[in-house]
C-alpha cells in the first residue's frame, strides 16, 4: 500500500523540547547516523568512538552532503586530560595544482577555479580524522566504530524526507550540468534506475561498505598509501585530475590549539584558520562592546547584521592555510581591535572592507558521554555532491574544496600547490570558568559562523535552551547588504531593518538557513540536548 501522505508538507507549527540524558547523547541530522553513535556508545565506546560512528554513517546516509572523500574538523573535550582539542583533517592541493596549470588547461570559469570536476578535488582528509580521533581518545578499535555505516550501506536503510528533498534537487542540478565519462559513476551509484529515492525507499550502497569496511580494516591506511589510494591516483590521471597517489601517502591531520574569545564570562571556541570559525569569533569579539537587553529588538539584529559582515571583510582578505597568512590570526581577535571595530558602527548598514588589525566554509554533529567527554565534529563534500566525482566500483564520493582558492596570485588565497583552502566547515564548543559546556554546531557553507553567533547569543545573551537557541528564527548575510530571512522572521522587524539600509528578502528554503546541533552538559553532569528542527535530525540518547 502507498501511502498518500507528503512527508515534506508541514500544515502545523509544531514543538520540540530539549532532551535529557545521563548515559550518553548523540545529536545528527539522521536518526540512523544518530544510532550508530548510540550503538557503539552502549558496546563500550566513549563519545568519541560514537562521534566516528555517526560521521562515518553520514556518509551513507547522507551523500547529498558528505561522503568518503570529505574533509574533516573537531573539537574533543577530553575528560581525562581535562583540555580542549581541535583536530584540522582538511586536505591541501595536490603538487600538480597550480593557477598556470588551471590556465593552461583550459579550466577557468568567468575567472575562477571551477566548481565540478577533478580539478577542485584537495586531499580529502574524513578518513584520515576518524582513525586519528579513533587512536587518541578512542575505546574500540576503528572497524568497530565503523561497522554499523557498513552495515547501513550494504543491507539498506530508508531514506528520510528531507534527505530525499534535497537528493531529488540536487541530482537534477548536477545532471543538468554534468556530461562526460568522468560522471558516470556519480548517476551509477546515486541514481541506479535513472530517479532518485523518494522518502522510504530502501537505499543501498554495496561499494560504499566494501570502503568503509577496508578503511577501518587497515585504520585508515587503505585509502592513503593502499588500494584505495591507487585507484582515486588511477581515476585522476585517467581523466586529467592532479591529485596523485604521492598526495594521499604524504597526507597528515593536524591537532591544533583551539581559538576563542571571552563573551560575556563565556568562552567561545573554534578551530583556526584556514577555517572560518574566526568569522563567528571576530563577531562576537565586536558585539560584547554593547549591549542586547532583549532579542525582538531591530538594534539586536542590525548590530549582529553589521558585525558579521565587519568580520567577514576580514576573514576573505586574510584568512587562508595558517601556514600562508600575512598576518597573525590571534590579532583579529585582539580585544582592542573588536573596540575599534564596534566604534565604527553607525545605526545604518554599511558594506564594509577589511580592516588593519593591531600587529602581533556539510554535516554536523554532536556527542557527549557519561564520564564528561565531549566531541564537536563536522565533515562536508562541500557543495552537495561535491565535485561530481565518484571513484568507479568504491563509492568514494570527492569533495569540491578546491573551488573556493583563488586564481589571482595576490590574493590571500590563492591557489598553490600543496597549500590548505579558506575553510567554510567549523564546529564549536562552549566553556565557562575553565569548564566544559558543549559542543554545538550549524552546518551551511557561509551560513556556518552566522549560525554560530546567533546560537551563541540564544544561549548566553538571551538565556535560551539548546532547542529554542536552534529553533529561532534565523537571519543570512548574503553580500553587500542583502539579508535573507526566514518565513518566520518577524515581519515588522524586517521592516524596520529595511529602514537602516538593510536589504531584506524573505527565503522559502529553509536548509540554505543551515542545520545545527547543541549538548550543554548541567553540573550534576546531565546532558542536555536541541536538534535542529529544519531537517530529519534525531537525539539518541540514554
Amino acid at each position: 500500500m502507498k501511502t498518500t501522505f507528503d512527508p515534506l508538507r508541514q500544515t502545523y507549527p509544531s514543538q520540540r523540547f530539549p532532551l535529557y540524558a545521563s548515559g550518553g547523547m548523540v545529536n545528527c541530522s539522521c536518526p540512523q547516523a544518530a544510532a550508530a553513535g548510540l550503538e557503539v556508545l552502549r558496546s563500550g565506546g566513549n563519545a568519541v568512538d560514537a562521534a566516528v560512528a555517526a560521521a562515518a554513517a553520514l556518509t551513507v546516509t547522507e551523500p547529498i552532503s558528505n561522503g568518503i572523500g570529505s574533509d574533516a574538523f573537531a573539537l574533543v573535550w577530553s575528560a581525562r586530560e581535562h583540555r580542549l582539542f581541535g583536530l584540522n583533517s582538511s586536505g591541501p592541493a595536490p603538487q600538480l595544482a597550480s593557477i598556470e596549470r588551471i590556465r593552461e588547461d583550459g579550466l577557468v570559469q568567468a575567472g575562477k577555479m571551477p566548481a565540478l570536476g577533478w580539478a577542485p578535488v584537495t586531499v580529502p582528509g574524513a578518513p584520515k580524522a576518524w582513525a586519528e580521533l579513533t587512536a587518541r581518545f578512542g575505546r574500540l578499535p576503528l572497524s568497530r566504530n565503523l561497522a554499523p555505516a557498513v552495515r547501513y550501506a550494504r543491507e539498506g536503510y530508508p531514506c528520510s524526507p528531507n534527505i530525499a528533498g534535497i537528493w531529488r534537487t540536487d541530482f537534477e542540478r548536477y545532471r543538468a550540468i554534468l556530461d562526460g565519462p568522468a560522471f558516470r559513476e556519480l548517476f551509477r551509484v546515486f541514481a541506479p534506475d535513472g530517479h532518485t529515492p523518494e522518502a522510504g525507499d530502501i537505499v543501498r550502497l554495496p561499494d560504499h561498505a566494501d570502503t568503509l569496511e577496508a578503511i577501518g580494516e587497515t585504520n585508515a591506511e587503505a585509502f592513503y598509501t593502499g588500494s584505495l589510494a591507487k585507484r582515486i591516483d588511477q581515476e585522476s590521471r585517467k581523466y586529467g585530475g592532479y591529485l596523485r597517489y604521492e598526495d594521499l601517502a604524504a597526507y597528515t591531520a593536524k591537532w591544533v590549539e583551539p581559538i576563542r574569545v571571552a563573551y560575556r564570562g563565556w568562552e567561545v571556541c573554534e578551530i583556526p584558520p584556514n577555517g572560518q570559525g574566526i568569522v563567528a569569533l571576530m563577531a562576537l569579539n565586536i558585539l560584547k562592546e554593547f549591549s542586547f537587553p532583549e532579542k525582538e529588538n531591530p538594534e539586536t539584529y542590525h548590530r549582529q547584521l553589521e558585525a558579521i559582515k565587519m568580520a567577514f571583510a576580514d576573514a576573505f582578505r586574510y584568512v587562508t592555510d595558517p601556514g600562508k597568512m600575512e598576518i597573525d590570526y590571534h590579532s583579529l581577535l585582539d580585544p582592542a581591535y573588536g573596540a575599534r571595530r564596534a566604534r565604527e558602527m553607525t545605526d545604518r548598514a554599511r558594506i564594509w572592507s577589511h580592516d588593519v588589525p593591531p600587529a602581533s566554509g556539510t554535516v554536523y554533529l554532536c556527542c557527549a558521554d557519561a564520564e564528561g567527554n565531549m566531541v564537536s565534529y563536522i565533515q562536508s563534500n562541500y557543495m552537495g555532491f561535491g565535485s561530481g566525482i565518484v571513484v568507479e566500483g568504491t563509492g568514494i564520493s570527492l569533495q569540491n574544496r578546491g573551488a573556493d582558492f583563488s586564481l589571482d596570485p595576490s590574493a590571500a588565497n590563492c591557489l598553490m600547490p600543496g597549500k590548505r583552502t579558506y575553510h567554510t566547515i567549523i564546529p564549536g564548543f562552549l566553556m565557562k570558568d575553565g569548564l566544559p559546556v558543549g559542543p554545538f554546531g550549524v552546518m551551511g557553507g557561509y551560513m556556518q559562523p552566522q549560525g554560530h553567533l546567533q546560537v551563541v547569543m540564544n544561549t548566553v545573551d538571551f538565556g535560551m535552551d539548546p532547542q529554542q537557541a536552534l529553533d529561532a528564527p534565523r537571519w543570512q548575510w548574503m553580500r553587500d547588504n542583502s539579508v535573507t530571512v526566514e518565513t518566520r522572521f518577524d515581519s515588522q522587524m524586517a521592516r524596520a531593518l529595511s529602514r537602516r539600509g538593510h536589504r531584506i528578502r524573505v527565503d522559502l528554503n529553509t536548509p540554505s538557513f543551515g542545520r545545527g546541533q547543541m549538548i550543554i552538559r548541567l553540573p550534576n553532569g546531565v546532558l542536555v540536548g536541541g536538534t535542529e528542527s529544519r531537517t530529519d535530525s534525531c537525539i539518541a540518547c540514554y
